[in-house]
C-alpha cells in the first residue's frame, strides 16, 4: 500500500533518520519524529533542524512497548530507523544490541499490527551481508554475522519477515550501504579522517584501510526509503539502497585528503581495528532492483557528496572531538 500522509519516524533524532523527518515534512507528510528520552530532553540532531516546530516530537524508548504503540497510534506508516549501530561497541554490550535492535524491532512489529498500520519499513544494513562471497552483492547473497551488531541485524531482519509471512503484516526491509553526509557520527571513518585533517594531522590514525565500502549521500539514502515506503510490489521484500561502486578506505582517506588539499599519511591504531574474523573486507551494492521497482536515481556522486560533507563540518567542527577515538 503507497505511503500515507501520517507516518512515524523512529530513531527520528539521529543521523540518516533527521534527514528523513525532514526530507518526509519536504514531500508534504505529517511527521512523528520518535526520538529517545533523556534528561536534558534533547531531540538530538533535530535540535538544529529548521522543520523542528513542524514535526511532532515524541521522547520514548524503542526498547519500551508501550511508548512505541503510543507514538505510533494515528500513523497509517512506519519507517523505523532506531537502532544501536556502532560496530565497536557491540564487542563491549552486545546485550544492549540485542535489547535495542532485536527487541526494539519486535515492539513496533507488535504495535504496528495492533494498530492495523498500512506501511511498515525496517532499517536494515549491508553489514547483514558480511564480506561478499561476490559482487555486485544483490539481496540473495548469504547473510553473514560477522560482529554482534550485524548478527542483531540478521535477526531483526528475520524477524520483521517473519511478521509478513505469518501475520500478512506490510513489511519492506531497506538495506542502506555505507550512508554518509552532515551529522553523520565522529566514529564513522570519513567524518573519522575530517576531522583529523581539520586538526592540523598529517598523519592519520584509522583501522584497516584495506576493506572497500559502497558509499551512498545521505539524502540520496532518504530519498531510497521513500521510494521504498511508495512501492507496493516490494512489501515482504529486501531492497538494497546503494552506488554499485565500491573505494577502499585507504583510497578515500586520499580522496579526501585531495578534496581538502592537504597531503596525508595513514598509520594503523590497534584500538580502531576490528577483529580479524569480524572485519568486512568488502561491500559492493547491486542495486538493480531498486532501480527497477521503484523512480529512485541518486543524484550525488562520492566527490561530491564528500564535499558537502566536508563542507558542513568545517561549518560544525566544534561538534567533534577528533583526540578521542569514540567505541
Amino acid at each position: 500500500m503507497a505511503i500515507q500522509p501520517k507516518i512515524l519516524v523512529t530513531g527520528a533524532g539521529g543521523f540518516i533518520g533527521s534527514h528523513l523527518a525532514e526530507y518526509s515534512l519536504e514531500c508534504g507528510y505529517e511527521v512523528v519524529a520518535f526520538v529517545r528520552y533523556n534528561s536534558r530532553n534533547s531531540w538530538g540532531w533535530l535540535e538544529s533542524s529548521k522543520y523542528k516546530d513542524e514535526l511532532e516530537i515524541i521522547a520514548g524508548d524503542i526498547r519500551d512497548y508501550d511508548s512505541v504503540r503510543d507514538a505510533m497510534e494515528g500513523c497509517s506508516s512506519v519507517f523505523h530507523l532506531a537502532a544501536l549501530i556502532g560496530i565497536p561497541y557491540s564487542y563491549v554490550s552486545p546485550q544492549a544490541y540485542i535489547r535495542t535492535n532485536i527487541e526494539g524491532t519486535y515492539n513496533v512489529l507488535q504495535a504496528a499490527m495492533g494498530l492495523n498500520i498500512e506501511d511498515i519499513v525496517i532499517t536494515s544494513t549491508s553489514e547483514t551481508y558480511g564480506t561478499a562471497q561476490y559482487v555486485p552483492i544483490d539481496e540473495k547473497h548469504p547473510n553473514v554475522g560477522q560482529s554482534p551488531y550485524s548478527a542483531t541485524k540478521i535477526a531483526a531482519d528475520q524477524l520483521a519477515l517473519s511478521y509478513f509471512r505469518s501475520f500478512d503484516l506490510p513489511i519492506k526491509i531497506a538495506r542502506p550501504f555505507n550512508t554518509f553526509g552532515p551529522r553523520q557520527s565522529a566514529r564513522a571513518v570519513i567524518p573519522t579522517i575530517v576531522t583529523q585533517i581539520l586538526d592540523g594531522k598529517k598523519t592519520l590514525e584509522l583501522g584497516n584501510t584495506s576493506p572497500t565500502r559502497d558509499l551512498t549521500y545521505v539524502k540520496d539514502t532518504v530519498t531510497g526509503f521513500m521510494e521504498i515506503a511508495k512501492s507496493n510490489e516490494l512489501i515482504g521484500e529486501i531492497t538494497n539502497i546503494g552506488m554499485n561502486q565500491e573505494i577502499s578506505v585507504f583510497d578515500l582517506a586520499h580522496l579526501i585528503a585531495d578534496i581538502m588539499g592537504v597531503q596525508i599519511a595513514l598509520v594503523a591504531n590497534g584500538q580502531r581495528v576490528r577483529p580479524s574474523k569480524s572485519e568486512v573486507e568488502r561491500l559492493r551494492c547491486d542495486n538493480a532492483k531498486i532501480l527497477h521497482m521503484t523512480n529512485w536515481k541518486p543524484q550525488y556522486d562520492l566527490r561530491t557528496g564528500l564535499e558537502k560533507t566536508i563542507e558542513w563540518i568545517k561549518a560544525n567542527i566544534k561538534q567533534y572531538k577528533s583526540e578521542i577515538y569514540n567505541v
